[in-house]
């Protein structure tokens, strides 16, 4: 039987040009976030490069691996060793002219079990990633990966603002929802307009707390890149929206003991998935009611 307390570690950092040496850096954050206990270790979105989206460049491609590549083998080798659960995520290389922004799942014994796709892809002002990334397929799906030390869904920064796939992939049995995220201000935005945006990043990962009874655990890089400013604030919230610990807005190694068996009584206080009215949802389908 599986412990019930379980300790998640949030890798919250900036990023070089180098992919290697970025992968080793992390490798190293990793082994400090297992020293302080850490069971569940989450890295941030495309935790091997800089946030490359904020342009078109083709030569950003050649950062791409395969998932049976050099990236993956060295992070399973050291979940084995350190007898922890790693989530990466980075750029994939799937085929010929078709990448994804994707994530590994490795479990403690370091074997790799499976992979999610990011599904919601944006294409905005310094997040040209429509560019880059074919978005996930029923393939990938939404998915939860019964790990050593619990059941995580694992979602992709913007699928962060879709409450769809945190309901679909908490329905599947999800205990803990993660969130590697790359998310911050352009040059042409103020305190104003960063004070607005990261609260509503908040707000909206933690009322999929609430709404799903689980947990909610988001990453975020930090650091100047091309003019781009990502706040971190990497947070984990229980699974009545609390706000159970954050980071700031510098490098750092955030480590949180969560116990699982709160979800049940939860659940059983604020019974949403008991009262859900399925037969009425079928509108949810189409993209507009006309």
């Amino acid at each position: 039987m599986k412990e019930e307390k379980v300790s998640i570690g949030l890798i919250q950092t900036t990023c070089s040009k180098n992919p290697k040496d970025n992968l080793y850096t992390q490798m190293g954050l990793i082994r400090e976030a297992a020293e302080k206990g850490a069971q569940i270790i989450c890295l941030q979105e495309l935790f091997n490069t800089l946030y490359f989206c904020v342009d078109y460049n083709d030569e950003y491609f050649d950062w791409a691996e395969p998932i049976d590549g050099e990236l993956v083998k060295s992070l399973s080798d050291l979940a084995k060793e350190l007898e922890v659960v790693i989530v990466a995520p980075f750029f994939e290389k799937r085929a010929k002219g078709i990448y994804h922004n994707s994530l590994v799942v490795i479990d403690a014994d370091g074997q790799v079990l499976g992979n999610y796709r990011k599904t919601h892809i944006p294409d905005d002002p310094g997040f040209y990633e429509k560019y880059y990334f074919t978005p996930g397929d029923e393939e990938t799906g939404f998915k939860v990966f019964d790990t050593k030390f619990g059941k995580i869904g694992t979602l992709i920064c913007w699928d962060q603002w879709y409450p769809e796939a945190a309901r679909i992939t908490a329905l599947k049995g999800a205990d803990i929802l993660f969130y590697p995220t790359a998310i911050g201000t352009l040059p042409t935005e103020g305190k104003k307009e960063k004070k607005e945006y990261q609260d509503a990043w908040e707000i909206i990962q933690r009322s999929h707390a609430i709404a799903n009874g689980c947990f909610v655990a988001s990453v975020n890089r930090v650091g100047k890149e091309s003019g781009s400013k990502f706040w971190g604030g990497s947070f984990v919230a229980g699974p009545f929206g609390q706000m159970l610990n954050q980071a700031g807005s510098k490098e750092e190694v955030l480590v949180t003991e969560i116990d699982l068996s709160t979800i049940e009584e939860q659940r059983k206080t604020w019974p949403f998935f008991r009262d859900r009215r399925i037969d009425l949802y079928k509108p949810m389908l189409k993209r507009m009611d006309d």
